[in-house]
């Protein structure tokens, strides 16, 4: 899309004809303008096959900004969800040794991850701990007994965001993250057992420790009601902001603030809180997950469950960029996007340095979900960024009208899958009707060469909020 009216940059949509079609039904390329004429934009706004509405910024949105040219940081480039990412674990089990205790396994799993509409997590931490956490992140948890080194170095920022600072947080905040550790929650959040159905890239599945026919576990959670309130309390101050410093905003729900302004650094304080909290929050999810494998396959079992990557979808960080034709650091927000570098940068882990990162692409409980690998075209034209799953096709309320949960779950367990929520309308929510073409959405990101396809992985049990 071309620089027209308010527009500081060019917009591109990286989406075949069909996902493409999809978009043009609600206020999403319209953001993704609007997003383009943001102070200190540089390079192209950015959506994902996957993209959608959302708030300020489209769903699938990825944008760059550069402090030295008056670039901004807002939240709702962000979203409410701080950190919600996904986790893959992969085992030796193979799908069939899996499926005969399936049942015994999902029971379990219900029982012990908590999941829900503000459910409370069996881990009790009291406010200095909480701090704590926030700070350290998934040090705080290794301390304490979850997991291991080894997951912190296949995690995304090591499972820690420097610059976090407890204090930028409101107590209401903290009171709402409290009982929320190593906690699913609710919408499409779920612990999900995986079939590894076909291999793409063997070289690459061998070195992520992927094997056609075996399990794997993937978790999509983030920081819950933490880092919503964290959103939700900086809005008020970034509206305010964008009065003081003169921004025009196309819509209020951009509202943002000068990168190196207080208001700004303010947020990013809290934000980077959030961050460590989901990245808490699915390290204690996995540990839980760990015990219960060992619990019905044998004590043991867990050693041989490494975890294969930890990648956010809703943040904002600074990283090094190339920006017409100069190295430069800006300020990277990606809602509803995926990190996705290419061989060599740094911030990949030394073991998968030669290949690229791990990128873990959701499916919706009936359908395929994808494990890739960053590209250099990643690199070059979307900020080293990818798609973070299916994306919605139709709005939750519409899908409550369109679907009944007790019908969904039955469909599913004709096609092998066990599915297991708190209730039956959140199966309705969650209807692999009501998102698009996973499918598509993939081979989107691999026509253009900011990703490529791995392994494909079919749902063969399902824990749901």
């Amino acid at each position: 899309m071309p620089r027209e009216g308010a527009m500081r940059v060019a917009a591109r949509v990286f989406a075949t004809d069909k996902m493409f079609a999809t978009m043009g039904k609600d206020r999403t390329f319209g953001q993704l303008r609007n997003v383009a004429s943001l102070p200190g934009i540089v390079g192209n706004a950015c959506l994902m096959p996957d993209g959608h509405e959302g708030y300020g910024f489209p769903i699938g949105g990825v944008a760059a900004f550069d402090p030295e040219q008056g670039g901004v940081v807002s939240p709702g480039g962000v979203g409410y969800d701080i950190n919600c990412g996904v986790r893959l674990i992969s085992t030796q089990l193979t799908s069939s040794e899996v499926r005969a205790k399936m049942r015994q396994l999902v029971d379990l799993l219900f029982k012990n991850v908590p999941s829900g509409v503000g459910s409370k997590g069996k881990l009790r931490v009291n406010e200095r701990e909480l701090d704590e956490a926030l700070t350290r992140g998934i040090d705080w948890a290794i301390d304490s007994g979850y997991g291991t080194r080894q997951d912190k170095e296949r995690t995304e920022e090591g499972g820690r965001m420097e610059g976090a600072d407890p204090s930028a947080v409101t107590d209401k905040a903290k009171k709402r993250g409290l009982p929320q550790f190593g906690t699913v929650g609710a919408g499409n959040h779920f612990v999900e057992i995986q079939d590894v159905q076909e291999i793409m890239l063997p070289d690459v599945a061998e070195k992520f420790g992927v094997k056609k026919g075996n399990a794997v576990v993937m978790l999509h959670c983030g920081s819950r009601g933490f880092g919503h309130q964290v959103c939700d309390d900086s809005l008020r101050d970034m509206l305010a902001a964008s009065r003081k410093y003169n921004i025009p905003l196309p819509d209020p729900e951009l509202c943002c603030a000068p990168i190196n302004s207080p208001e700004a650094e303010k947020y990013l304080k809290g934000m980077r809180c959030a961050v460590n909290y989901a990245f808490c929050n699915r390290h204690i999810m996995m540990h839980w997950v760990r015990e219960t494998f060992d619990e019905v396959f044998g004590k043991g079992t867990s050693e041989q469950m490494p975890l294969v990557y930890d990648v956010c979808h809703n943040i904002a960080k600074f990283e090094e960029h190339t920006v017409d034709g100069q190295r430069k650091k800006v300020c990277v927000h990606r809602k509803g996007a995926t990190r996705a570098f290419a061989a060599g940068r740094i911030e990949v882990p030394a073991i998968y340095r030669d290949i690229g990162q791990p990128v873990i692409i959701p499916g919706s409980m009936g359908t395929s979900s994808y494990l890739l690998v960053g590209k250099q075209g990643a690199m070059e034209n979307t900020f080293g960024s990818s798609c973070h799953g299916a994306g919605r096709a139709m709005s939750r309320s519409r899908a409550v009208h369109t679907w009944k949960g007790n019908a969904i779950a039955g469909e599913l367990a004709s096609r092998g899958i066990l599915v297991k929520s708190t209730e039956s309308e959140l199966l309705a929510e969650e209807a692999p009707g009501a998102y698009k073409d996973v499918d598509e959405v993939v081979l989107s990101v691999k026509a253009a060469g900011i990703s490529d396809i791995v392994a494909k992985l079919l749902p063969m049990g399902v824990v749901k909020g």
